[in-house]
């Protein structure tokens, strides 16, 4: 079975052929250390809590959540590309898999945020039984 030359290089090759390893274990290394390095960072920020991030909101949300999410995005999608093999599918189901999951996601965080803003609520004004 012959092997196509380029088809292997695309398979060692992140960042869409930016970096190129020689081998799949330095691949493997360079991926990790990646997807380490968004971690220091998304864990750095949250052991410091810069002023600036914590103050200022965006549709609700803290600067430094919206930071989480996004990084977290960001490891999920490069895992999915890479290891899942999204990479060498045909478009149209790796804009399913990535659309499906964009929406959800946003979904969820609409729920999550208009739940949060209903119990932010009740906390500060205290139940109050509606009188029919």
């Amino acid at each position: 079975m012959a092997h196509d030359h380029g088809h292997t290089e695309h398979k060692l090759a992140i960042f869409r052929g930016t970096l190129k390893f020689k081998s799949n274990v330095q691949k493997i290394w360079g991926v990790l250390i990646f997807l380490s390095i968004v971690t220091i960072v998304e864990v750095g920020l949250g052991i410091v809590k810069p002023a600036f991030l914590i103050e200022n909101y965006f549709i609700g949300m803290k600067y430094l959540n919206w930071i989480f999410i996004i990084l977290t995005l960001v490891k999920a999608y490069y895992i999915a590309w890479d290891f899942m093999h999204l990479r060498d599918e045909k478009s149209s189901l790796r804009r399913a898999v990535v659309w499906t999951g964009i929406f959800l996601i946003c979904y969820l965080m609409f729920i999550l945020l208009q739940e949060g803003t209903y119990i932010e609520g009740v906390k500060t004004n205290g139940y109050i039984k509606w009188n029919f």
